[in-house]
């Protein structure tokens, strides 16, 4: 076979986890360092579909962890970005570079603060992350984690963790505005009490239990609750806390039961739609996940958070027809928002509708006009307009 090919067979077989197939390839001489047409090494492909026994066995083949793709994305901040944080653990013993950031300005924590992805948050913190880092949009992680967050029982916790490591409330944004003026418009009232250090969590089992599953005891963790449940069967918060600990262990099926349950109880905890379309979209149920978000949708149509999570979701689908509609959805809803027009722009130039791309990225401007983000965005746009 001959090398081209066997460096295609490489990343072809590391997307797909045959790790048979890789190990022989590496043996005949596969290059890790081989690039696709995306740029992508075996390495971002194994990472984008979170193959993590093959992410080690590439790492230990001497991949980058650093090396970017057409997009500048790292297999590093790919597996951040993502909420893969096995293999962002995995990466930190291979050279990763925890100051690195994509073409957005933002390190791996960023992303996985606006997403919620609690346990990737606490890694990158561990390692050592700048926690008060902003990218080109002007927000850092906490601020991410207010603006793109909505205050409940996962992004509570997560602020809680950037607060702990020294995230400056104050910190304002490209707007003069702090995560804690954020955070009291937006009537965040718990997140307000964690970001004035002045929350104190009053049930002792969630307290014990959390203290566990920080140090991935969650076996343990799960137990306590459950002991708490006997007593306490309708309580909406040991319900949640049991279903994200048995999500951490991979078992979907039965946290999907537990989120059900406190919507069963009550169906207007909209919080609990965002737990299970994080759930759905982990076992590969992309069509029943985003009839969750929609139903959050449905029942508070004014509420930004589920829809702006949803085609996030269409986004990393590829699914950039319905992720422009959800946008446009959006841009009603709050007009000024650059954070929308620029995510409907690249939309758009994903999409090849360049001259509608530019025309996000005005909206943009006119609501941001000195990011320089913003301008470099469409001068790339149009000068695949020819202009």
């Amino acid at each position: 076979m001959e090398q081209q090919s066997l460096n295609q067979e490489l990343i072809l077989a590391s997307e797909q986890g045959n790790v048979g197939a890789v190990n022989q390839l590496l043996k005949d001489g596969a290059s890790v360092e081989y690039k696709d047409a995306d740029g992508r090494t075996a390495l971002m492909a194994a990472t984008q579909k979170n193959q993590i026994e093959i992410a080690k066995v590439l790492l230990d083949a001497g991949s980058d962890v650093n090396t970017r793709d057409i997009t500048l994305l790292t297999p590093f901040i790919c597996s951040g970005a993502n909420g893969f944080h096995e293999i962002l653990t995995l990466m930190l013993d291979y050279g990763a570079d925890l100051k690195s950031v994509n073409r957005f300005g933002g390190t791996a924590l960023l992303p996985s603060s606006e997403k919620g992805y609690l346990k990737t948050v606490q890694r990158c913190l561990d390692a050592g992350i700048p926690v008060n880092h902003a990218n080109d949009l002007g927000w850092s992680a906490l601020l991410e984690a207010v603006i793109l967050g909505n205050g409940g029982r996962l992004y509570s916790d997560l602020i809680g963790l950037l607060v702990e490591a020294g995230a400056d409330v104050n910190l304002p944004d490209r707007d003069g505005k702090s995560s804690l003026q954020h955070a009291i418009e937006l009537k965040q009232e718990k997140v307000v009490q964690i970001l004035k250090k002045e929350f104190v969590e009053d049930n002792e089992t969630i307290k014990q239990a959390k203290t566990l599953a920080h140090a991935d005891q969650y076996e343990e963790a799960i137990g306590l609750i459950n002991q708490a449940l006997e007593s306490d069967p309708e309580n909406l918060d040991l319900l949640y806390y049991k279903g994200h600990f048995l999500q951490e262990l991979k078992r979907y099926e039965e946290a999907l039961e537990q989120y059900q349950k406190a919507l069963a109880i009550d169906s207007n905890d909209l919080d609990f739609y965002f737990y299970t379309a994080n759930c759905l979209r982990l076992m590969k149920k992309p069509e029943e996940a985003l009839a969750e978000y929609d139903k959050a949708v449905a029942l508070d149509p004014n509420e930004t958070f589920y829809l702006y999570h949803k085609s996030n979701y269409l986004r990393e689908l590829g699914r950039h027809e319905e992720a422009v509609r959800a946008m446009n959805q959006l841009l009603e809803l709050q007009p000024n928002r650059y954070d929308f027009s620029f995510h409907k722009a690249n939309s758009l130039r994903s999409l090849g509708r360049h001259e509608e791309a530019v025309e996000a990225i005005e909206n943009a401007i006119k609501n941001d006009p000195t990011n320089p983000l913003y301008h470099t965005h469409k001068q790339k746009s149009l000068e695949l307009l020819g202009k």
